[in-house]
């Protein structure tokens, strides 16, 4: 009889530990595992999704470009002479083919300003602003169309409009109910690291959205502890943010350069890439210190990392030290987090 009793309660302890890693493993899980996708200037050679999905990831993030030129009113899009990724028929061909890999999608259009950005949009009068933004709304509202009508997953309203959001708020909260009469699925805004507290809207969508370059330490190649700690205080002004409006927080965009430096202001990387050493250490570091300290996050809802060239096209000719992590030491620690 005691040797049935101690069978048994080997069998419930078996049990029970199988319950609880199932419960962290799901917990896990639930977390949003994506990947930016560039839209590439060409049609796919070949289906690029079975690659991506080696990554473990379970969402891509496609991105259909609009142009604004400085001190101009009017927004473009769709044009024949956009790459064939930035338009309709190239973003509705990888969706049909995101769709048949069973990923889920993040359709995000942006607005590409040469020789500036979307945070520095300005306008003097106020015929100016209503110019662009009743075209903006065009522009968004045509994807928004697309986004309802193939059944995708998350929209994004908008990227890094640091300006425009605090100088124009009702226009956007009245946007963002114009979208709602097209598209029924979770929405966010993609806000700059250093504006999302300024946001004036998230009481309106579903999720928290950063594009999240923290600058975090400034050494050519910190130590996972370090970057580890770098974080704490950036997640504790996140957790505030998250309990004012309880919203999971989602990183809309995160990455790092494969180069020198890469945990410190990687905008200003960009600039003066070609003097940088290669550093794959650095970047696979960065990711697994976020991921750590990140998987323990409970508001946290995951992100899309920036970013991923389909068939290796659409990169800007430094990918060994672009953001992609494919075939790097990066990959490597996107599949063990991911997985």
């Amino acid at each position: 009889m005691k040797r049935l009793q101690t069978f048994s309660l080997k069998i419930f302890y078996v049990t029970l530990v199988a319950f609880l890693l199932s419960n962290v493993s799901h917990a896990q899980s639930g977390k949003i595992n994506g990947l930016s996708v560039v839209a590439p200037p060409s049609e796919f050679s070949e289906d690029p999704f079975p690659r991506i999905k080696e990554t473990h990831a379970e969402w891509v993030c496609l991105v259909p470009y609009g142009f604004t030129r400085l001190g101009s009113t009017s927004v473009k899009y769709n044009l024949d002479r956009q790459w064939w990724g930035e338009r309709e028929k190239g973003i509705v061909e990888s969706i049909r083919l995101a769709q048949e890999n069973n990923l889920k999608i993040f359709l995000k259009p942006q607005i590409y300003i040469p020789g500036s950005w979307p945070g520095d949009l300005e306008f003097s009068t106020e015929e100016e602003w209503t110019l662009w933004e009743e075209d903006y709304k065009k522009f968004i509202l045509f994807y928004a169309d697309i986004a309802s009508s193939y059944d995708l997953d998350l929209f994004c309203i908008g990227t890094e409009f640091k300006k425009s959001v605090q100088k124009r708020p009702q226009y956007w909260r009245d946007l963002i109910v114009e979208i709602k009469k097209v598209y029924c699925g979770e929405l966010t805004y993609s806000a700059n690291w250093d504006a999302y507290e300024a946001a004036p809207f998230w009481d309106l969508l579903d999720y928290i959205g950063i594009s999240a370059y923290f600058p975090l330490v400034n050494e050519s190649n910190p130590s996972v502890k370090k970057i580890k700690s770098a974080w704490n205080p950036v997640v504790k002004k996140l957790s505030k943010t998250n309990k004012k409006y309880n919203k999971p927080i989602l990183f809309t965009e995160y990455g790092f350069l494969s180069v020198d430096g890469t945990t410190y202001q990687n905008w200003e990387l960009e600039k003066k890439i070609n003097k940088l050493s290669v550093n794959e250490k650095a970047q696979a570091n960065a990711l697994d210190a976020m991921y750590s300290v990140f998987s323990k996050v409970d508001f946290w809802a995951g992100g899309f990392l920036w970013k991923w060239f389909p068939n290796d096209k659409g990169h800007e000719g430094y990918i060994e030290k672009d953001y992609t992590p494919k075939d790097k030491l990066a990959e490597n620690i996107l599949k063990k987090w991911f997985e």
